[in-house]
């Protein structure tokens, strides 16, 4: 959330706290801060040219979160084993958590904390229907109406949870169990 707020000025969260993840926010939100502070590392002499900060695809996040596997979770199939990796529905307490140092679960093996509960985050991609035939790295449907949303959330359950989860929901619509990550 202090991130968030440093860039784009304001704090939209309904649970607030400088470590937490910024939530109640749309998609056309997560995208405006994506260009501000692309802008902003740019001005600064911190990003180089060519580079800029987005949403990550469908494919893209579940790559991080999946590390490798093709499991259900990136840790193995069993739901009880969530305790140790994630806020959701079971002892997230109706709010989301701190990330970062002040996140206690466990990462998955690429490094990555929070992909499965605490808040649901935004992806780039149109919700459609996947490709009928196997690809690499696809991309998602070049239209539609709602934009897809991974991960579950401190209220989800153990199946809202999986590295496989989709939702879709409309750009505009903002959520306290919605946040994103770049």
């Amino acid at each position: 959330q202090a991130q968030y707020k440093g860039v784009v000025g304001t704090n939209p969260s309904q649970f607030k706290g400088d470590n937490n993840p910024v939530e109640t926010v749309s998609w056309d939100d997560a995208v405006a801060y994506c260009a501000k502070l692309t802008e902003k590392e740019k001005a600064a002499g911190r990003l180089p040219g060519g580079y800029e900060y987005w949403l990550p695809t469908e494919a893209e996040w579940e790559y991080a979160c999946r590390a490798g596997s093709s499991t259900k979770y990136y840790f193995g199939d069993e739901p009880d084993d969530l305790l140790d990796h994630a806020y959701y529905n079971r002892n997230g307490n109706g709010v989301n958590w701190a990330t970062g140092e002040g996140y206690k679960m466990n990462a998955n093996p690429l490094g990555l904390y929070g992909l499965y509960g605490n808040v649901m985050e935004w992806c780039f991609d149109w919700y459609g229907d996947y490709p009928a035939v196997s690809v690499g790295n696809p991309i998602g449907s070049l239209k539609g109406q709602e934009r897809v949303l991974r991960g579950g959330s401190f209220a989800s359950g153990e199946s809202q949870c999986r590295s496989a989860s989709r939702f879709q929901r409309e750009p505009t619509f903002s959520d306290f169990q919605v946040g994103f990550r770049l």
